[in-house]
């Protein structure tokens, strides 16, 4: 692994950010979910992940371990997910302060009633892809054309995949879906019972090149056109109306943590060390990590703090979804997301 000099990554890693703009253990140990003073100018609060922890949730560790979420007066507790349903559900009936949930999950169930809105996106760059071995022989999209490809019914990325199909100019007819959970789609990948999956290119495919001893290859839904909003904070409604300081504290820290962790990749995935016994290998964490750097941003984000959202990407999240059919009606932005929230530039 190589070491770079922690002052010279901050500054690589700044710019980048700049330029650019998928946890039964947790850092510290309280019992209850934000109800108590948890130390002197702290209150306690349970933040959910969207699945057992992997590279993409580095910044939460890294944010305890260096004292940035206590910084903002917040004692932070992690747990794992079961997936990004299950954690809106979980704060929406307050078992949790907040959540890591992704935003097509979030939006389908505020539709359905559940009490929570986004504060804030934070992958604002799809990593919906299309991921294939490099020596499958599928270079371009147009490779597809013949070939099964896993997707898992019902999720984001499988969702659109009709769309990304009419962008590359691929009859949808053309190319073999096979449904399959998470863990059948990886494996029915590596063992070559199908030419590749779909599914989030900065979790799955470092796993799956890890695990098999070969090179995967992305073909990103950014790269054809298509984006919409992923992973982001969310919280209830009433924490929102009744609690803005600490909704505000916690979007804050989480800001800083993530250009935090994107200044020091390898300090961020080591202060996830032991924290999990599901998670993957350092190396696969570093590799997730990296790739999740330049999803923190869009063009009409650019040079912002990361988790700041612009308005015209989430009224193109909406019709993007509303035009998949996860969405019934295009609503307003106002009606999931929170704006008064955008994170404050780090002191």
């Amino acid at each position: 692994m190589i070491s770079i000099p922690r002052r010279a990554a901050v500054a690589l890693a700044s710019a980048a950010i700049l330029a650019l703009s998928g946890c039964g253990g947790s850092g510290t140990d309280n019992a209850e979910s934000g109800s108590t003073e948890a130390g002197s100018g702290t209150q306690a609060a349970t933040l959910m992940l969207n699945w057992y922890p992997y590279g993409e949730h580095a910044p939460f560790y890294y944010g305890v371990q260096e004292g940035i979420f206590a910084k903002h007066g917040i004692d932070l507790t992690i747990d794992a997910g079961q997936g990004s349903t299950k954690t809106v559900q979980a704060v929406g009936s307050d078992q949790v302060d907040f959540g890591w949930a992704d935003t097509p999950a979030v939006l389908t169930n505020i539709d359905k009633g559940v009490k929570v809105k986004s504060t804030g996106v934070f992958l604002q760059t799809t990593p919906s892809a299309v991921q294939v071995f490099a020596d499958s022989g599928i270079d371009t999209p147009q490779d597809l054309v013949g070939r099964t490809i896993a997707v898992s019914a019902g999720d984001a990325p499988t969702t659109t995949f009709p769309i990304y199909l009419d962008k590359v100019g691929v009859p949808e007819d053309q190319v073999t879906q096979q449904s399959l959970d998470a863990a059948g789609k990886m494996s029915a990948m590596m063992s070559g019972r199908v030419d590749g999956l779909i599914g989030f290119a900065h979790d799955q495919g470092p796993t799956i090149a890890n695990k098999s001893g070969r090179e995967v290859k992305y073909l990103r839904y950014s790269d054809a056109g298509l984006n919409f909003y992923s992973n982001g904070l969310i919280a209830n409604t009433e924490t929102i109306s009744g609690k803005p300081e600490l909704v505000q504290a916690m979007v804050d820290a989480t800001s800083e943590a993530f250009a935090a962790a994107a200044a020091d990749p390898e300090a961020a995935v080591q202060a996830m060390a032991g924290k999990d016994p599901q998670m993957p290998p350092q190396e696969v964490l570093l590799h997730q990590w990296q790739q999740t750097i330049p999803l923190l941003s869009t063009p009409a984000t650019a040079n912002q703090p990361p988790g700041t959202n612009a308005e015209a990407d989430w009224t193109n999240t909406i019709t993007t979804l509303t035009d998949a059919g996860l969405l019934e009606t295009a609503k307003p932005a106002a009606e999931y997301w929170d704006s008064s929230f955008s994170p404050k530039p780090s002191q």
